[in-house]
């Protein structure tokens, strides 16, 4: 039987044009994103002329990306998409480091550094010691984990955003741990930042009435084998933006004190101990199966 297009029936209409032959998650996928897409407009009514904006939006959206620049992931992010996908897949028990967003700022290949070293190469901003462990849930130390850090300038510029004006891999390093887990570095106390809100998504948010600010952090990448992947920050604890991060990053467990020195080689200490999850405590499938109960 043929399922003309109505308003009522529209979900079906649409969901009924599928093959039967087609990736079984596809069409999980895409029957769940029409039936929630045509119930948002019949919700608001959506209007024609307010469609047509939003179809102008996405497309200049698309327009601005390039090898440089992924405006629809900086989308995702501020409308705090990225961060349920991220919260979804990265379930954890009580007491494990909390996943958070990676960012656009990672450069692979960073330099392996020796425990301790700095990795502040232009001189600017106010130094601070980061330390810590890195344990397991049982708190026995991790060894052979590697510490994958990196954060802005004093002037809140990723070296990848100036090329010629920063040193290469300026506040950036690889640090991996001995047999007691520990780790060491030198780096600034990172300030916080706006996100590149000179397109589309910069224009959503202003007029949403909202900053395209982020609160000060360090982003963590902690791999070690056998052991799930962290992705993280730690936040400076005090920021004015850490109730309002524009990408909704900040969790409560990675707000991280930073400590005044008085007298010592750096003016500021940030401990942490970052705590991982063997990976056999959450298959693939694991997360898609603890599904958000309803309300």
């Amino acid at each position: 039987m043929t399922a003309y297009f109505t308003e009522e029936g529209s979900v079906e209409a649409v969901n009924a044009r599928m093959g039967q032959d087609i990736d079984p998650r596809l069409a999980e996928v895409m029957s769940c994103l029409v039936k929630h897409l045509h119930a948002f407009a019949r919700e608001i009514h959506l209007t024609q002329a307010e469609w047509e904006i939003g179809i102008d939006f996405l497309t200049r959206t698309g327009q601005i990306c390039s090898g440089e620049r992924q405006e629809f992931i900086l989308l995702s992010d501020t409308l705090g998409f990225s961060m349920l996908v991220d919260a979804i897949n990265n379930r954890r028990p009580e007491g494990a480091t909390e996943n958070t967003v990676f960012g656009p700022f990672h450069v692979a290949g960073a330099p392996v550094r020796r425990m301790g070293e700095c990795i502040s190469l232009d001189g600017k901003g106010e130094s601070c010691l980061y330390e810590g462990r890195v344990v397991d849930l049982d708190g026995s130390p991790v060894e052979g984990a590697r510490v994958d850090v990196w954060s802005d300038n004093a002037e809140g510029f990723y070296d990848v955003q100036q090329p010629g004006i920063q040193p290469k891999w300026n506040n950036r390093g690889i640090f991996v741990t001995g047999p007691d887990g520990r780790y060491s570095f030198i780096g600034i106390k990172p300030v916080s930042y706006p996100i590149p809100d000179d397109g589309p998504v910069g224009q959503m948010l202003g007029h949403l009435g909202r900053h395209p600010y982020r609160p000060a952090h360090m982003h963590y990448l902690v791999t070690a084998e056998g052991y799930q992947k962290l992705v993280t920050h730690t936040f400076v604890g005090g920021d004015p933006y850490l109730g309002s991060d524009t990408v909704f990053g900040v969790k409560k467990s990675l707000v991280a004190p930073f400590e005044r020195v008085d007298d010592g080689p750096t003016l500021w200490r940030s401990p942490f101990d970052f705590v991982l999850v063997p990976k056999a405590d959450v298959s693939p499938g694991a997360a898609r199966d603890k599904a958000v109960p309803p309300s």
